[in-house]
């Protein structure tokens, strides 16, 4: 699956719209395998990042945990720490 696309579900605050269409344009552009579609194909294009963003928001809605709800900042740190730690650190 692509990179770009981040866990969306079980965060405080929720997703946003523009986070899941954000995912959902990621999830396009990969199945499609193009960036920007041709003229030809910007509408099939859009309309799936539109409809792949709906049913991603109805999934999100949906899903029940126990689990206490992550908090983004924290995540953002380790997901930085385990970066500088493939990559190595930037400087």
């Amino acid at each position: 699956m692509c990179r770009n696309i981040r866990r969306l579900y079980n965060f405080e605050p929720s997703a946003t719209s523009a986070e899941v269409e954000a995912a959902a344009l990621q999830y396009v552009r990969k199945v499609s395998g193009t960036n920007k579609p041709s003229k030809a194909n910007e509408e099939a294009f859009n309309e799936a990042v539109h409809e792949i963003a709906h049913i991603t928001a109805h999934l999100l809605d949906s899903l029940v945990t126990t689990a206490p709800p992550k908090n983004r900042d924290e995540e953002a740190a380790k997901a930085k720490a385990r970066a500088a730690v493939r990559y190595g650190a930037a400087g």
